[in-house]
Protein backbone atom coordinates (compact mmCIF):
# COMPACT_ATOMS: atom_id res chain seq x y z
CA UNK A 1 0.00 0.00 0.00
CA UNK A 2 2.08 2.99 -1.19
CA UNK A 3 1.76 6.37 0.75
CA UNK A 4 3.18 9.76 -0.09
CA UNK A 5 3.04 12.45 1.80
CA UNK A 6 1.84 16.15 0.99
CA UNK A 7 2.92 19.44 2.76
CA UNK A 8 3.14 23.09 1.98
CA UNK A 9 5.91 25.85 1.68
CA UNK A 10 5.46 26.73 5.58
CA UNK A 11 7.86 23.64 6.39
CA UNK A 12 10.49 24.79 5.37
CA UNK A 13 11.78 21.59 4.48
CA UNK A 14 15.57 21.62 2.37
CA UNK A 15 15.64 20.15 -0.95
CA UNK A 16 17.69 17.48 0.19
CA UNK A 17 14.86 16.08 2.85
CA UNK A 18 12.24 16.40 0.14
CA UNK A 19 14.42 14.20 -2.03
CA UNK A 20 15.50 11.95 0.81
CA UNK A 21 11.64 11.41 1.87
CA UNK A 22 9.99 11.85 -1.77
CA UNK A 23 7.88 14.75 -0.01
CA UNK A 24 5.29 16.51 -2.66
CA UNK A 25 5.19 20.27 -1.69
CA UNK A 26 2.85 22.55 -2.47
CA UNK A 27 3.77 25.98 -2.39
CA UNK A 28 1.91 29.33 -0.77
CA UNK A 29 1.22 32.33 -3.00
CA UNK A 30 3.01 35.15 -1.56
CA UNK A 31 1.71 38.50 -3.06
CA UNK A 32 3.97 41.87 -3.36
CA UNK A 33 1.97 44.55 -4.70
CA UNK A 34 0.94 43.71 -7.92
CA UNK A 35 2.71 40.76 -8.10
CA UNK A 36 1.93 37.37 -6.77
CA UNK A 37 4.57 34.54 -6.48
CA UNK A 38 4.58 30.74 -5.60
CA UNK A 39 7.12 30.86 -2.53
CA UNK A 40 8.90 28.18 -3.72
CA UNK A 41 9.95 30.69 -6.72
CA UNK A 42 10.33 34.14 -4.42
CA UNK A 43 13.62 35.01 -2.84
CA UNK A 44 14.74 35.59 0.70
CA UNK A 45 16.50 38.90 -0.91
CA UNK A 46 13.43 40.06 -3.33
CA UNK A 47 10.84 39.61 -0.26
CA UNK A 48 13.21 41.64 2.41
CA UNK A 49 13.84 44.30 -0.20
CA UNK A 50 10.54 44.54 -1.08
CA UNK A 51 9.27 44.86 2.96
CA UNK A 52 12.01 47.54 3.80
CA UNK A 53 11.30 49.42 0.29
CA UNK A 54 7.80 49.29 -0.18
CA UNK A 55 4.49 50.81 1.29
CA UNK A 56 2.29 48.77 0.72
CA UNK A 57 2.78 45.56 2.64
CA UNK A 58 2.69 42.08 1.64
CA UNK A 59 -0.19 39.16 2.19
CA UNK A 60 -0.72 35.63 1.22
CA UNK A 61 -3.10 33.32 -0.22
CA UNK A 62 -3.30 29.66 1.01
CA UNK A 63 -2.64 26.61 -1.02
CA UNK A 64 -5.98 26.06 -3.58
CA UNK A 65 -8.03 23.18 -3.62
CA UNK A 66 -7.29 23.05 -7.64
CA UNK A 67 -3.58 23.04 -6.19
CA UNK A 68 -4.32 19.88 -3.88
CA UNK A 69 -6.80 18.13 -6.85
CA UNK A 70 -3.77 18.21 -8.76
CA UNK A 71 -1.18 17.28 -6.77
CA UNK A 72 -3.61 13.83 -5.25
CA UNK A 73 -4.48 13.13 -9.05
CA UNK A 74 -0.77 12.82 -9.71
CA UNK A 75 -0.04 10.89 -6.86
CA UNK A 76 -2.71 8.21 -7.25
CA UNK A 77 -2.09 8.26 -10.89
CA UNK A 78 1.57 7.33 -9.87
CA UNK A 79 0.24 4.74 -8.04
CA UNK A 80 -0.19 5.80 -4.49
CA UNK A 81 -3.29 4.90 -2.69
CA UNK A 82 -3.00 6.97 0.38
CA UNK A 83 -1.65 10.15 0.86
CA UNK A 84 -0.79 11.67 4.60
CA UNK A 85 -1.27 15.74 3.89
CA UNK A 86 0.41 17.77 6.61
CA UNK A 87 -0.40 21.58 6.96
CA UNK A 88 0.06 24.84 8.38
CA UNK A 89 -2.27 25.40 11.63
CA UNK A 90 -5.73 25.72 11.21
CA UNK A 91 -5.30 28.20 13.94
CA UNK A 92 -4.20 30.88 11.70
CA UNK A 93 -5.26 29.62 8.56
CA UNK A 94 -8.87 28.25 6.97
CA UNK A 95 -6.80 25.89 4.62
CA UNK A 96 -7.18 22.91 7.26
CA UNK A 97 -11.00 23.21 7.21
CA UNK A 98 -11.13 23.35 3.55
CA UNK A 99 -8.88 20.33 2.70
CA UNK A 100 -11.13 18.14 5.51
CA UNK A 101 -14.32 18.88 3.95
CA UNK A 102 -12.77 18.34 0.01
CA UNK A 103 -11.39 14.89 1.33
CA UNK A 104 -14.58 13.77 2.13
CA UNK A 105 -15.09 13.55 -1.60
CA UNK A 106 -12.05 12.64 -3.26
CA UNK A 107 -12.33 9.27 -4.15
CA UNK A 108 -8.53 8.49 -6.02
CA UNK A 109 -6.85 7.57 -3.16
CA UNK A 110 -7.41 7.82 0.75
CA UNK A 111 -6.22 10.99 2.46
CA UNK A 112 -5.23 11.61 5.84
CA UNK A 113 -5.07 15.50 6.60
CA UNK A 114 -3.09 16.13 9.75
CA UNK A 115 -3.23 19.71 10.98
CA UNK A 116 0.64 20.44 12.29
CA UNK A 117 -1.27 23.41 14.75
CA UNK A 118 1.71 25.17 14.42
CA UNK A 119 4.37 26.46 11.71
CA UNK A 120 7.93 26.32 10.29
CA UNK A 121 10.19 23.41 12.08
CA UNK A 122 7.47 22.06 13.80
CA UNK A 123 5.49 21.07 10.93
CA UNK A 124 8.65 19.80 8.88
CA UNK A 125 9.50 16.96 11.79
CA UNK A 126 6.12 16.05 11.14
CA UNK A 127 6.81 15.63 7.32
CA UNK A 128 10.59 13.85 8.55
CA UNK A 129 8.91 11.31 10.70
CA UNK A 130 6.31 10.05 8.30
CA UNK A 131 8.96 10.02 5.88
CA UNK A 132 11.29 8.02 7.98
CA UNK A 133 8.16 5.25 8.91
CA UNK A 134 7.13 5.60 5.40
CA UNK A 135 10.76 4.19 4.34
CA UNK A 136 9.97 1.43 7.42
CA UNK A 137 7.20 0.65 5.43
CA UNK A 138 4.68 1.84 7.48
CA UNK A 139 0.90 2.77 6.46
CA UNK A 140 -0.77 5.54 7.31
CA UNK A 141 -3.23 4.05 9.63
CA UNK A 142 0.02 3.36 11.82
CA UNK A 143 1.91 6.66 10.96
CA UNK A 144 -0.66 9.38 11.65
CA UNK A 145 -0.98 8.59 15.65
CA UNK A 146 2.50 8.44 15.64
CA UNK A 147 2.52 12.40 13.99
CA UNK A 148 -0.22 12.81 16.70
CA UNK A 149 1.77 11.86 19.96
CA UNK A 150 4.80 14.05 18.07
CA UNK A 151 2.93 17.28 17.56
CA UNK A 152 2.21 16.27 21.46
CA UNK A 153 4.92 16.72 22.64
CA UNK A 154 6.07 19.76 20.96
CA UNK A 155 7.13 23.45 22.49
CA UNK A 156 7.10 26.95 20.68
CA UNK A 157 8.48 30.12 21.44
CA UNK A 158 9.01 33.03 19.48
CA UNK A 159 10.20 36.81 19.94
CA UNK A 160 9.30 39.50 17.00
CA UNK A 161 10.67 42.90 16.51
CA UNK A 162 6.90 43.74 17.21
CA UNK A 163 3.46 43.04 17.00
CA UNK A 164 2.19 45.00 13.92
CA UNK A 165 2.87 42.59 11.11
CA UNK A 166 0.91 39.55 13.26
CA UNK A 167 -2.09 42.29 14.35
CA UNK A 168 -2.01 43.84 10.78
CA UNK A 169 -2.90 40.49 9.34
CA UNK A 170 -5.03 38.99 11.97
CA UNK A 171 -3.10 36.10 13.43
CA UNK A 172 -2.48 37.44 16.59
CA UNK A 173 -5.30 36.19 19.32
CA UNK A 174 -5.17 38.24 22.46
CA UNK A 175 -4.93 41.69 20.55
CA UNK A 176 -4.63 42.82 24.27
CA UNK A 177 -0.74 42.37 24.28
CA UNK A 178 -0.52 45.37 21.95
CA UNK A 179 1.85 46.77 24.26
CA UNK A 180 4.43 44.90 22.81
CA UNK A 181 4.67 47.29 19.99
CA UNK A 182 5.81 50.38 22.74
CA UNK A 183 9.14 51.07 24.19
CA UNK A 184 11.29 49.19 21.52
CA UNK A 185 9.55 45.52 23.96
CA UNK A 186 10.48 41.93 21.63
CA UNK A 187 6.52 40.44 22.34
CA UNK A 188 7.22 36.65 23.42
CA UNK A 189 4.68 34.75 21.26
CA UNK A 190 3.58 30.74 21.35
CA UNK A 191 1.29 28.39 19.44
CA UNK A 192 -1.83 27.58 22.15
CA UNK A 193 -3.45 24.13 22.00
CA UNK A 194 -5.64 25.01 19.10
CA UNK A 195 -2.73 26.31 16.90
CA UNK A 196 -3.50 29.78 17.33
CA UNK A 197 -0.76 32.57 17.90
CA UNK A 198 -0.57 34.25 21.71
CA UNK A 199 1.47 36.82 23.31
CA UNK A 200 2.46 35.25 26.62
CA UNK A 201 5.04 38.27 27.81
CA UNK A 202 7.03 40.45 26.44
CA UNK A 203 11.44 41.38 26.95
CA UNK A 204 12.96 44.54 26.80
CA UNK A 205 15.96 42.70 24.40
CA UNK A 206 16.14 39.71 22.06
CA UNK A 207 18.68 38.24 24.68
CA UNK A 208 16.03 38.63 27.47
CA UNK A 209 14.28 36.98 25.47
CA UNK A 210 16.52 34.20 24.48
CA UNK A 211 17.18 33.53 28.34
CA UNK A 212 13.31 33.17 28.97
CA UNK A 213 12.89 30.19 26.10
CA UNK A 214 16.41 28.85 27.83
CA UNK A 215 14.55 28.46 30.78
CA UNK A 216 11.40 27.36 29.41
CA UNK A 217 13.82 24.51 27.34
CA UNK A 218 15.66 23.47 30.49
CA UNK A 219 12.26 22.99 32.53
CA UNK A 220 11.58 20.96 29.39
CA UNK A 221 14.65 18.63 29.71
CA UNK A 222 14.05 18.40 33.25
CA UNK A 223 10.34 16.69 32.98
CA UNK A 224 10.81 14.50 29.97
CA UNK A 225 12.42 10.92 29.96
CA UNK A 226 12.67 10.97 25.98
CA UNK A 227 15.65 12.96 23.94
CA UNK A 228 15.03 16.35 22.22
CA UNK A 229 15.40 17.98 19.56
CA UNK A 230 15.83 21.66 19.36
CA UNK A 231 15.82 23.83 16.16
CA UNK A 232 16.99 27.50 16.07
CA UNK A 233 14.58 29.23 13.75
CA UNK A 234 15.12 33.22 12.26
CA UNK A 235 13.69 35.10 9.69
CA UNK A 236 16.96 37.32 8.02
CA UNK A 237 18.85 36.99 11.39
CA UNK A 238 21.18 34.10 10.54
CA UNK A 239 24.24 35.92 12.52
CA UNK A 240 21.86 35.54 15.87
CA UNK A 241 20.36 32.25 14.65
CA UNK A 242 24.31 30.89 14.61
CA UNK A 243 24.60 32.86 17.82
CA UNK A 244 22.32 30.70 19.68
CA UNK A 245 22.70 27.59 18.68
CA UNK A 246 26.60 27.92 19.95
CA UNK A 247 25.04 29.03 23.54
CA UNK A 248 22.62 25.62 23.08
CA UNK A 249 25.26 23.57 22.10
CA UNK A 250 27.61 24.77 25.02
CA UNK A 251 24.85 24.26 27.63
CA UNK A 252 22.48 21.21 26.57
CA UNK A 253 24.67 18.97 24.62
CA UNK A 254 22.55 16.63 25.20
CA UNK A 255 20.23 17.84 22.98
CA UNK A 256 19.70 17.78 19.07
CA UNK A 257 20.61 20.78 17.38
CA UNK A 258 18.73 22.11 13.90
CA UNK A 259 18.98 25.83 12.34
CA UNK A 260 15.86 26.82 10.24
CA UNK A 261 15.56 30.31 8.42
CA UNK A 262 11.30 31.62 7.91
CA UNK A 263 10.51 31.99 4.80
CA UNK A 264 8.21 35.07 2.97
CA UNK A 265 5.00 33.36 3.76
CA UNK A 266 5.45 33.27 7.69
CA UNK A 267 7.76 36.46 7.26
CA UNK A 268 4.84 38.47 5.83
CA UNK A 269 2.85 37.84 9.44
CA UNK A 270 5.98 38.03 12.03
CA UNK A 271 8.09 40.76 10.22
CA UNK A 272 12.06 40.35 9.47
CA UNK A 273 14.56 39.56 12.73
CA UNK A 274 11.92 36.74 14.57
CA UNK A 275 14.28 34.57 16.46
CA UNK A 276 12.47 31.56 17.86
CA UNK A 277 12.88 27.76 19.84
CA UNK A 278 10.98 24.74 18.62
CA UNK A 279 11.72 21.28 20.26
CA UNK A 280 9.82 18.24 20.54
CA UNK A 281 10.85 14.86 21.15
CA UNK A 282 13.17 13.65 19.01
CA UNK A 283 11.81 11.73 16.20
CA UNK A 284 14.96 10.54 14.25
CA UNK A 285 16.14 7.19 15.43
CA UNK A 286 19.71 6.83 17.38
CA UNK A 287 22.06 3.98 15.84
Amino acid sequence: MPTAIVTDTAAYLTAEQVAQYHITVLPITVILGDHQYPESELSLATFYDYLKTNQELPTTAQVSLGQIETAYDRLAAAGFDEIISIHLSSGITSFMSNLKMFCQTYTKAKIYPVDSLVASAGEANLCLLAGQMVANGDSASEIVPELENLRDTMHVYFAVDNLSHLARTGRLTNRSAMIGNLLNIKPLLTFNDAGQIIAIGKERTMRKAFNYMLAKLKATLQQVDYPLVVTVINANNPELGAQWTATLTEQFPEVRLVQSQLGPAISVHTGEKTMGLIWQRDWLPTD
